[in-house]
């Protein structure tokens, strides 16, 4: 969500934000503990309770995907968990069915390719889970390409979690949940063992292990790295400790990402101009970021292969060194 637009909905309501949403913006944060995590989630909270129209709903949609076309993208995977939702617009069906069209008509009108994948909230019983896993196998292959696990990856048990992705494993469904930020590789090792993820949301704290580092990598698994928000939720001091090096170099599939633009304060092609400076990344390294983001979604293979062109033509325009043009926006 745009910040304009949370205060302009808050204010057409008269629903009080709180001034880490409004002048202190964007939000100090830290989750280092569950206190800090709270904060968080109460603030993302706040932001989510403004959407209260169909028409609010197809405004954010729309504007995610005239930002992401802004910062050059191609494909946008939209994660939502139609149970935070569903008193307010008639149920998780009825939502989702918003969402799926918004996301339709969205495309249309922007030419971004657009994805949704439904969420499960783990601080939710695994039951809920399960019936949003039903959801998302209905709507496989109609506008749904995943099903993911979310919130404070130190609540719950994972383990319990692992019927819901069976099912939407069945559906042939992406798996994506989060793991691997707030707790280290032995969560991740979980999430394997129980989730079977093609894509893990972080999981950075793999480079603590090399061993499962190499599993990984052998199997395949993509990891969502979000940088900045792996330094503003306290996980690492500074973006230069972010592992970004670590990963690649191991032979991981990474995709950059945002988080939470609205909280975070900061959107896709940041994540790559901040990571070329922390790290000296060169072009051809952030070319190779793009590519691997397109080979880890769920995009079709003419979109993906058009990125990839693109990509290739921007690492090769001549007359230009590294540090005057930006990243390959993808």
């Amino acid at each position: 969500m745009r910040h304009a637009t949370l205060l302009e909905l808050a204010e057409r309501d008269g629903i009080h934000l709180p001034e880490s949403l409004v002048s202190e913006w964007p939000p100090p944060l830290s989750a280092a503990d569950e206190k800090g995590w709270f904060r968080f989630q109460r603030l993302y909270d706040v932001a989510r309770s403004v959407l209260r129209t169909e028409g609010d709903v197809r405004r954010l949609v729309r504007e995610a995907a005239e930002d992401d076309v802004a910062d050059g993208g191609r494909w946008l995977e939209i994660q939502v968990d139609p149970s935070g939702y569903a008193a307010r617009f008639g149920g998780i069906t009825a939502f989702t069915d918003l969402v799926l069209d918004a996301v339709d008509q969205t495309a249309r009108d922007t030419g971004l390719g657009m994805a949704v994948v439904i969420a499960a909230n783990r601080t939710r019983h695994p039951l809920d889970a399960r019936t949003l896993a039903r959801l998302a196998a209905q709507y496989a292959g109609h506008g749904v390409v995943g099903f993911g696990l979310s919130n404070d990856e130190r609540r719950g048990t994972t383990a319990d979690f692992g019927p819901a992705f069976a099912i939407a494993e069945r559906a042939g469904l992406l798996l994506v949940p989060h793991g691997g930020e707030l707790r280290g590789p032995d969560h991740v090792r979980t999430c394997l063992d129980h989730l079977h993820p093609g894509r893990l949301g972080h999981g950075v704290r793999t480079a603590e292990d090399p061993r499962l580092l190499e599993e990984v990598v052998t199997r395949g698994i993509a990891l969502e790295v979000c940088p900045v928000s792996n330094v503003a939720l306290g996980v690492y001091s500074d973006l230069t400790s972010v592992p970004l090096p670590q990963l690649v170099e191991a032979g991981a599939i990474v995709a950059l990402g945002a988080d939470d633009p609205l909280l975070f304060g900061s959107r896709l092609a940041a994540q790559y101009a901040t990571m070329r400076a922390a790290h000296d990344l060169t072009d051809a390294q952030l070319a190779e970021l793009a590519r691997m983001s397109f080979r880890a979604s769920r995009a079709p293979s003419d979109v993906v292969d058009r990125a990839l062109a693109d990509i290739d033509a921007w690492l090769t325009a001549p007359g230009q060194r590294d540090e005057d043009r930006g990243a390959p926006r993808s």
